[in-house]
């Protein structure tokens, strides 16, 4: 018997075949966005430390991945003779169809999404915490966005597998493609002309979803977006000399009182006592492992101290873990009034150098938005970044995301900015242009606290200096108070000769 093309392309006019890829394109968009949604849903309760929450997840996802899907279809598609409520909801083969999909795909979402969850640098949810932005905002404004460009090529291609897996609902006789074929070829017995449309209609809708997902896909590439200079002015914001400072009567900005932190049994920070006040610019100094970075991290409360107190403008601020009980959780007003430059600048990848700048400002509804976009134009003019105001991260040079960074702290206007070895991520050629900003903030009057490995720099605009060694503060005091001559000093000497 010879194959019959004229009847196979005659298929493919055929209007129950069609009726059937629009109940298939319905069914397959319905079953994929909801497995989306839910299955971020899930993911988020697997990664979570609430075990009430872990554990069903975690059984969720084992329990429907193991599960055939056609025995989950036949399955829900008779539960309403074991459970008669369920009558009404599972009423049509669509339904029905719809609901078992989504059992399944939600479980194979749930791990894609949780991969891309993984995936996102623990700096962003730190950086979104020093910006004074709640749980909630930092999922939904920082984690979530970059998660689905992660996961969007994934989650695409499990799209395509519920529309093949669509195929299998004809087991409960709705009417898509597979069931239109099999009742043609039941009359005729012309099987592989059949067979060959009903393959044509599933490769024309994947091929549908393919392209719009990949269109989708160049849509969110950031890396595809080109750089837009920005050629506007705006007016210089840098303060004049003197204005963070309190003239009259220098007050305490910060203060941390017997502030202890251990990991495991090792003793990072011993019995630490630091009295900072208003329009101090301190660099703090030492070896590798000595408890700098830790210091500065527990006085904005990414790191919890085990023991002690830190007061922020003469007010209870944060407490060790065991005082914390008896103290309330800082206020979002005092979260704020202490900036915090990283490292590794921690800038949030999907959003422009002025949208990273904007972020804080807008999240607390600061001002207006045209004075809010005001004061962050003028933020990145006084970084000397303002040109470059509609990149994003990725099509600057590290001393020019660093810059970003610190006109992003200040966006809030804290009273008090933290420095965590700021240029260790630079290569020397733009190490000098962070470190003039930090010395025009440093003129400026403002309240600085900067761990540094740059020792000129440190001896030039600090009015003090310290030096750590083994968890504890081994010097203290004006860094033109330093003489050799002086045995007690020696140590701090040939520390800052030796990485000058």
């Amino acid at each position: 018997m010879e194959f019959d093309w004229n009847y196979t392309v005659s298929l493919l006019a055929s209007k129950d075949f069609w009726n059937a890829t629009l109940l298939v394109a319905e069914l397959s968009l319905a079953a994929g966005i909801l497995s989306i949604f839910f299955g971020f849903l899930v993911a988020l309760c697997r990664l979570s430390a609430k075990t009430y929450l872990r554990i069903p997840s975690l059984f969720y996802v084992w329990f429907f991945r193991s599960l055939p899907t056609l025995v989950l279809i036949i399955f829900v598609y008779n539960m309403p003779q074991v459970f008669p409520s369920t009558g009404y909801l599972l009423s049509t083969p669509f339904i029905t169809g719809l609901v078992a999909l989504v059992l399944s795909e939600t479980a194979y979402m749930s791990e894609i999404h949780r991969g891309a969850l993984q995936s996102i640098n623990k700096g962003q949810r730190e950086a979104g915490r020093t910006l004074g932005i709640g749980a909630y905002g930092i999922q939904r404004l920082i984690i979530i966005p970059q998660a689905l460009r992660i996961a969007l090529p994934s989650l695409g291609n499990q799209m395509v597998t519920i529309v093949k897996l669509t195929s299998l609902v004809s087991a409960i006789s709705l009417t898509e493609i597979l069931l239109v074929g099999q009742r043609l070829y039941t009359q005729n017995f012309m099987v592989l002309e059949t067979m060959l449309a009903v393959a044509a209609f599933y490769i024309f809708i994947v091929t549908i979803f393919d392209l719009s997902l990949k269109f989708l896909e160049r849509r969110l590439d950031l890396t595809k977006r080109s750089a837009k200079l920005y050629c506007g002015k705006a007016p210089v914001l840098m303060a004049e000399n003197g204005k963070y400072r309190n003239d009259a009567k220098a007050t305490i900005a910060l203060e941390l009182k017997d502030g202890v932190k251990t990991f495991g049994n090792h003793t990072v920070l011993d019995s630490i006592d630091l009295k900072v006040m208003q329009g101090e610019v301190i660099s703090i100094i030492g070896p590798s492992g000595s408890g700098k970075t830790t210091l500065i991290r527990c006085l904005n409360g990414l790191e919890i101290l085990d023991k002690g107190f830190v007061f922020l403008n003469n007010k209870p601020f944060l407490s060790g873990a065991k005082e914390s009980s008896k103290h309330p959780k800082p206020s979002i007003e005092q979260i704020v009034d202490v900036g915090m430059v990283f490292q590794n600048f921690n800038l949030f990848p999907h959003l422009t150098a002025i949208d990273n700048v904007l972020l804080a400002p807008s999240y607390h509804a600061r001002n207006t938005k045209a004075e809010r976009e005001a004061f962050a134009s003028s933020l990145l003019q006084s970084v000397g970044m303002l040109s470059h105001k509609n990149k994003y991260p990725h099509q600057l040079s590290g001393g020019q995301q660093q810059r970003v960074a610190i006109a992003r702290s200040l966006a809030l206007e804290p009273s008090v900015l933290l420095f965590d070895e700021p240029t260790s991520a630079l290569d020397p050629e733009t190490v000098g242009e962070v470190l003039k900003i930090m010395e025009d903030l440093a003129k400026s009057g403002r309240t600085m606290i900067i761990v540094t490995h740059e020792m000129n720099f440190a001896m030039k605009v600090s009015s003090r200096l310290i030096f750590m060694n083994g968890g504890k503060i081994a010097f203290d005091g004006d860094p033109k108070s330093l003489d050799r001559s002086r045995p007690e000093y020696e140590r701090v000497l040939n520390f800052m000769t030796a990485n000058a």
